[in-house]
């Protein structure tokens, strides 16, 4: 037996794995799972060198910016928003896009912030997202065995052989990528694009005679006549920052481990190690092991940091996370993005839930309620219904309602192109009109008109919890 299996279960608040010995190439000594192979080690060494001495995508003062938000949301006060992309491309990578996808999830903010009353917490899977974990290793068409396509970072979608070969002067070309889509995401943010008195600007067009969009022009009018009532007070986007600019994160699964290696620096404030590729970082649900290298590389990192959990994550196990990665409890360094699926959320979350309240620990609670529901249509095309979407939220919402704890956020993947990936919603995608626009190379995405009828839906259940918490507050 070697030492990490004979590694038991420390109580909360004690080192846990934080006992070995940590640095940034730690990890290369345990299992890495859905890690791509490599038949060049002397050219994946050259990418690794040259990003080594790459400047930092994010800095380290941003990351525990959006650390202390996120403690925030784990405390009741605040709302995780975190969408975007289920894998970028290389070959999809223009401003329009990145705009899009960017002022969705504006529009988003402003159904959750002026509908429910809470501060929104936005977190792109931008800037970064590349890397897919897949169910199996190759793939097979018409006989020919080939490589199984892990995102644009590691290998081409085409169905060839050199396509399909990792390449690591892909990573220097997700870098650079990371680093233009940033620039921008920067200018949008900071430079008067998320000023809410453009929030009638932020409609797209295809948007505008969708049932939701009806809903969003009423709020926005609704919105107008609030800042116009507060200019008037001396409260305007010269005076308060707040309204002219607004803070938004980048996050990805760090599935590519060779790629956060490499950006990975000292923070020269703190002394501390940041993985400077993303502000907020996640593990996948099949990458979660306790003891493999991708908990252990993101133990010692000190991102905010997020990790999957699937159906199959039991408590033990959850609890060992938890003491691996958080081992002193800090409040906003994990959230738990519970991906269940719709009907199965019942069976599993609410253990979950008490065993990190028994322990005391400070997490904040996601729902991705896309990753359960993925089938399959007629066509073939994989793709997810807008009602078990649904339904998987409404069911975390009422989970957390039992179980008096706070539902912090939502992860979606979702686009502000627009696609035909999803079915239902009120524009009513039907199996039929998948074909009509699906882009995606990995998973289907909600499209805008979707994703802002589930801000609005999200929003509901908010203020139903808000107010219910300000009842319960008066009773008392």
């Amino acid at each position: 037996m070697n030492a990490i299996q004979a590694t038991q279960r420390k109580p909360a608040g004690t080192a846990g794995a934080a006992a070995f010995p940590w640095s940034p190439e730690s990890w290369r000594s345990r299992e890495a799972h859905q890690a791509p192979v490599y038949d060049d080690a002397v050219a994946l060494a050259s990418a690794e060198a040259r990003l080594r001495r790459y400047p930092p995508l994010v800095f380290a003062g941003e990351a525990r910016k959006l650390k202390a938000t996120l403690a925030n949301v784990a405390a009741g006060k605040a709302f995780l928003l975190q969408g975007g992309d289920c894998a970028e491309s290389f070959a999809d990578f223009t401003a329009n896009t990145i705009r899009d996808t960017f002022r969705v999830l504006l529009q988003m903010a402003v159904v959750l912030t002026y509908g429910a009353g809470v501060p929104v917490v936005k977190v792109g899977r931008m800037a970064g997202q590349f890397a897919k974990p897949r169910s199996s290793a190759t793939e097979t068409i018409d006989g020919v065995e080939l490589p199984s396509y892990r995102g644009d970072n590691v290998n081409g979608y085409e169905f060839t052989p050199e396509a399909r070969r990792p390449d690591p002067e892909r990573m220097v070309q997700a870098y650079n990528q990371s680093a233009a889509t940033l620039n921008l995401l920067r200018a949008f943010a900071q430079g008067g694009y998320a000023d809410l008195h453009e929030v009638h600007r932020w409609n797209l067009d295809f948007v505008k005679n969708s049932p939701a969009s009806a809903r969003y022009e009423d709020l926005a009018r609704r919105l107008d006549e609030t800042l116009t009532f507060m200019a008037a007070c001396g409260l305007s986007s010269a005076t308060t920052p707040q309204i002219a600019e607004t803070d938004f994160f980048t996050s990805h699964e760090a599935l590519l481990l060779p790629f956060e290696q490499a950006l990975t620096r000292v923070d020269s404030t703190t002394g501390d190690w940041y993985d400077c590729s993303a502000h907020m970082l996640w593990i996948g649900d099949r990458t979660r092991q306790p003891e493999a290298a991708h908990v252990e590389f993101m133990r010692g990192v000190r991102n905010p940091l997020g990790f999957k959990a699937g159906p199959t994550l039991k408590t033990d196990d959850l609890l060992r996370l938890l003491d691996t990665l958080a081992p002193t409890n800090e409040p906003g360094r994990i959230t738990i993005i519970a991906r269940m699926g719709a009907g199965r959320v019942g069976d599993h979350l609410p253990a979950l839930i008490r065993a990190v309240q028994r322990e005391g620990r400070s997490v904040v609670w996601s729902c991705d309620p896309m990753h359960g529901n993925t089938v399959k249509a007629a066509s073939g095309l994989k793709t997810r219904h807008f009602d078990a979407i649904l339904q998987e939220v409404k069911e975390f919402f009422a989970i957390h309602q039992a179980e008096g704890t706070h539902p912090g956020g939502v992860h979606f993947e979702m686009t502000g192109q627009e696609v035909t990936e999803c079915v239902g919603g009120a524009v009513d995608i039907t199996d039929a009109g998948l074909v009509d626009r699906y882009d995606t190379l990995c998973d289907p995405r909600l499209n805008a008109s979707q994703v802002i009828e589930l801000a609005f839906l999200i929003a509901e259940q908010l203020k139903a919890e808000r107010l219910a918490g300000n009842g319960s507050a008066a009773g008392k």
